[in-house]
């Protein structure tokens, strides 16, 4: 059966990749409509633009800060881009704003998966280990059960993994990638660290990529 490709869908494909609308409708047809491969595919054939300009350096930028709850939460981000022009652009600079929002809200402990400290993960799969054999599951799965519950602990504590809490359709990351085909240069989230009234600081420190 073939997938329906609709508008919505393209329109959805070429803001991430900033690829033309053909192309993202050509990529959605031969993936059946599976946006993350139709991603992937555009990539490989060097179509995102984004994909291109992620390689780029980006040395300029800003650091935003955010104050919550009258006092009781604060955030301080530094997000990178190529230019002090696109700096003082406000859609860059509403992005920064959005990350700090992000980070009070959703309080991730991690930038991206690749922070996670290795001790942490095999802590992590050694709980979800034990909690998937108190339940019961058969031993063949087990593995399986346990490496997709971590997948979901990366989504929920890792930032560029997060969904959008202005937008639940989309991750960090994926908003990540549409501003930097819709600015035009690569933009890295480069570090945060998010203060708690009351809090032990030396166990959340600071994140960076």
């Amino acid at each position: 059966m073939i997938a329906l490709i609709t508008a919505q869908m393209v329109k959805e494909l070429r803001g991430i990749t900033g690829a033309g609308m053909m192309d993202c409708k050509k990529a959605l047809v031969e993936t059946g409509g599976d946006k993350e491969k139709a991603i992937a595919l555009l990539r490989e054939k060097g179509l995102s633009k984004a994909a291109k300009r992620a390689g780029r350096v980006a040395s300029q930028g800003a650091i935003d800060s955010y104050i919550h709850l009258g006092g009781k939460v604060g955030v301080m981000v530094e997000v990178n881009c190529e230019t002090d022009f696109v700096a003082r652009n406000e859609d860059f600079k509403s992005f920064v704003r959005d990350i700090c929002l992000q980070v009070a809200a959703a309080t991730p402990p991690y930038l991206s998966r690749e922070q996670v400290p290795a001790d942490v993960v095999e802590e992590e799969k050694e709980i979800l280990r034990k909690q998937v054999i108190h339940e019961g599951k058969p031993e063949k799965v087990i593995d399986k059960i346990v490496s997709g519950r971590l997948e979901k602990y990366f989504e929920e504590n890792c930032l560029l993994e997060q969904l959008f809490i202005k937008d639940q359709k989309i991750t960090i990351s994926e908003l990540l990638t549409e501003k930097i085909a819709q600015i035009g240069e690569n933009i890295v989230i480069r570090r945060f660290v998010r203060f708690e009234l009351g809090e032990d600081l030396e166990k959340r420190g600071s994140c960076s990529q």
